[in-house]
């Protein structure tokens, strides 16, 4: 089946976060909708089926995690990132903010160290603050190639002290996809400092060829006993909307204590339509995805020859992973107010101020091309009309 990803949806009206939420966000609602990290394409048919299915049998009760469910998550970590695991290691997480939040409340305490590395997803540090732990901050840095980069030296002067760092596998909002040798440099460092890391991998099934997503819990055997991994279908087949996260947590002691931790509050069941959603994606969903990861490909393509050819002074971090791309505007030389002006109300597109990933961020807008290539190409010119207007 060829899936059509050229279809424009129109989304207004739903409810959308991401459509529906702009007047609260930008004060606005005459905008192309570039911002919220969901896409602008039907979710997979085989998801769909599935839900539907579930809504047939006519009772909306109680749900347990089925079978099909432990199976189809096994069979997709092994087959898309050769890692093996068991049925009991799988915690399912009413989404994976809240489930790094379950973390944090379960394996630290109030004012213990928690470090992340901006620019980066912010409730990362918001989820830490609001929990009263202290964020230590260890900045990601631009290398001569564009790409993001980490400074060993400085990570490993941060981290001492910390009891926690959360790791963004792939990297949000740079979409950088970190190598074996990286996470392994990572990890000797957390095992020197007894770190535990908590490693969100929900962009790890948008990984785009030719790189290779590694599960961080996968690098050594330490790692694999020092590590919560919280991954979702949700982001790679477009149903955020439905809690379908889950933790992997190979340590039996760490699982027992994460577990128990979660019952104590009935945290850990899904909703009536997470294990059947989720099943249905990793069963049935790869040739959809594989359509898919073309597609963005081909976005993220065109997005690079448009500004190459059109607007030189704005440097794009080509995204190694997900549809996200952060856009360098630094040579506009606009405070940040300015530059989320000229975005906002000059080119009217709605994109994430760079800030809002830490004061990293400042001079850049992150950009998410998950959408029909009529849109992206209509947001370009927009953004090219306003920046030449100005300049």
């Amino acid at each position: 089946m060829v899936y059509n990803f050229d279809e424009i949806l129109n989304r207004r009206g739903t409810d959308s976060v991401k459509w529906d939420g702009m007047k609260e966000q930008f004060g606005r609602e005459d905008l192309i909708s570039m911002w919220v990290a969901d896409m602008d394409f039907r979710t997979p048919p085989c998801v769909i089926r599935a839900i539907q299915e579930r809504l047939e049998a006519g009772v909306l009760g109680y749900t347990l995690p089925s079978d099909q469910w432990y199976n189809a998550i096994i069979r997709w970590v092994d087959t898309q990132h050769q890692w093996g695991v068991k049925a009991e290691e799988i915690i399912h997480m009413p989404g994976i903010v809240r489930g790094l939040a379950f973390a944090l409340q379960c394996f630290t305490k109030v004012h213990d160290r928690v470090m992340v590395m901006p620019p980066v997803y912010h409730p990362f540090f918001l989820v830490t603050e609001k929990n009263h732990r202290e964020v230590v901050y260890s900045p990601l840095h631009l290398n001569d190639d564009n790409e993001v980069v980490i400074d060993f030296e400085q990570f490993e002067r941060d981290i001492e002290g910390c009891k926690v760092l959360i790791l963004c596998n792939p990297q949000n909002p740079s979409g950088r996809v970190w190598t074996r040798t990286e996470l392994t440099r990572m990890a000797d460092i957390c095992q020197k400092h007894q770190v535990l890391v908590f490693s969100d991998e929900i962009h790890c099934d948008l990984t785009l060829p030719p790189y290779k997503h590694i599960p961080f819990a996968s690098v050594n055997e330490w790692t694999s006993h020092h590590t919560l991994t919280f991954m979702a279908p949700s982001k790679t087949f477009n149903m955020p909307g439905i809690s379908s996260s889950f933790c992997i947590v190979q340590d039996d002691a760490l699982r027992e204590r994460f577990h128990t931790f979660l019952e104590a509050s009935e945290l850990e069941m899904g909703n009536v339509f997470s294990y059947s959603a989720t099943a249905a994606a990793f069963s049935e969903g790869a040739e959809w995805l594989y359509q898919l990861k073309a597609y963005l490909q081909e976005n993220i393509d065109f997005t690079a020859q448009f500004l190459e050819q059109n607007l030189p002074e704005l440097r794009m971090i080509r995204p190694q992973a997900s549809y996200l791309i952060y856009l360098d505007c630094r040579k506009l030389q606009l405070p940040q107010d300015e530059l989320v002006h000229l975005f906002v109300d000059e080119a009217r597109l709605a994109l994430n101020d760079g800030t809002m990933f830490g004061k990293e961020g400042k001079g850049f807008m992150r950009l998410n091309v998950g959408c029909p290539k009529a849109v992206l190409c209509q947001a370009l010119e927009q953004l090219k009309a306003a920046i030449r207007k100005k300049f």
